[in-house]
């Protein structure tokens, strides 16, 4: 594909500033930058010029930094008028590492859903037992997992995953006193933790239409069959079982409940604790449902190229927006709080019934041992 030069617009009185789209990227505006550096993709911004206000959304560019991007401006690699995320030099780094197109992404052309995905019955027993191990190392917590639960699973290989649950050998450093950075950094296609069990959340699947990952798909829209379980998991290539949203029988054998605080269920990658359903009401121990603020665009998405035109409807990640207020959880699906384990508070993320359920982006410095790093996985990695 030949480099395409995108004019990114700024200003009326003294011309506009080029940004190309060529390899290597150059750096988007500052502007752009600053409008979106505590922002999640998909989220409204604006940039404020001398003469006007430019009204856009937030989204990732090739440096992998996200930008402040202005409606109407024009499409990059035939996509939609957004700028894309970095294609990660072809390794393949995906939440469902597919063997299609560039970088392991796996290609569709279905534009719309029912938003009900068929799920596997969980009646595996585990292939071995699940072991992990979570110690303290100077101003580190290290956790050691073979990635296998010990909750039932679906049967795999299945109709739309062809891979088969293996041990693995994890070893996660993540801080151990994690802090907020003040910025906002997508999950892109990695992992965004793991659970007690010493299973990965990995919410991200690697198929999008037609190879534009600006449109790329929800995993638990049911567009794409993805062999999802009761646990809304199934297995990557490398054999490693991950959860894509709300793991059932985890939460089930921990004891979640409308009637108290979220047990523990995991860690993220910049170490901060996760928790699912049900935290306390600010400035009380009254339990409450914790609730997504991310709601359905209206209307219809562009058609034409790589658009997959049809309404918004949950199919393509990009048919939310994070809207400021609409539930109790930021854009990252979490919040300031106090929790049983952190009784003096603490920053933490939730797992919700809602988009993302799993969240797409951390608040704090994410370690690097959560980034795939494998190449040319095949197809349905999920």
């Amino acid at each position: 594909m030949q480099p395409v030069t995108v004019l990114f617009s700024l200003t009326a009185l003294v011309g506009s500033v080029v940004y190309a789209a060529t390899q290597p990227p150059r750096q988007p505006p500052a502007e752009a930058l600053a409008a979106c550096a505590s922002k999640a993709v998909g989220t409204q911004c604006s940039v404020q010029l001398p003469d006007r206000t430019l009204q856009g959304s937030c989204q990732q560019v090739p440096s992998g930094q996200t930008a402040c991007v202005p409606q109407g401006m024009p499409p990059m690699n035939g996509g939609n008028g957004t700028m894309q995320p970095p294609a990660n030099n072809g390794a393949g780094m995906g939440g469902d590492m597919g063997g299609g197109m560039g970088g392991g992404l796996h290609s569709h052309t279905i534009n719309q859903s029912s938003g009900k995905v068929t799920l596997i019955p969980a009646t595996q027993d585990p292939i071995t037992n699940s072991t992990i191990t979570v110690t303290t190392s100077g101003n580190q917590r290290v956790i050691v997992a073979n990635g296998i639960s010990k909750h039932r699973t679906g049967k795999f290989p299945n109709a739309g995953n062809p891979n088969s649950i293996s041990v693995q050998s994890y070893t996660f450093k993540i801080p151990l006193n994690p802090k907020l950075t003040g910025q906002i950094k997508n999950i892109g296609l990695n992992n965004f933790g793991i659970a007690v069990n010493g299973v990965t959340f990995d919410p991200t699947a690697a198929e999008t239409y037609k190879g534009d990952r600006t449109w790329t798909y929800e995993a638990m829209s049911g567009a794409i069959p993805l062999g999802v379980d009761a646990n809304h998991a199934h297995v990557q290539p490398t054999g490693a079982y991950h959860y894509h949203a709300k793991p059932t029988l985890l939460l089930q054998s921990l004891g979640v409940s409308a009637s108290k605080h979220s047990p523990l269920v995991g860690w993220a990658a910049d170490g901060f604790p996760i928790y699912a359903l049900y935290g306390y009401q600010a400035n009380s121990k009254q339990v409450i449902p914790v609730s997504s603020s991310y709601r359905l665009k209206q209307g219809q998405r562009p058609k034409g190229g790589t658009n997959p035109g049809g309404t918004y409807d949950g199919t393509f990640l990009n048919d939310y927006e994070y809207v400021q207020g609409a539930g109790n959880l930021d854009e990252c699906n979490g919040r300031m709080t106090s929790t049983p384990e952190f009784p003096q508070g603490t920053y933490a993320y939730f797992i919700t019934n809602e988009y993302p359920m799993i969240p797409r982006c951390f608040k704090g410095s994410p370690s690097s041992d959560f980034m795939h790093r494998l190449p040319g996985m095949r197809p349905n990695g999920g």
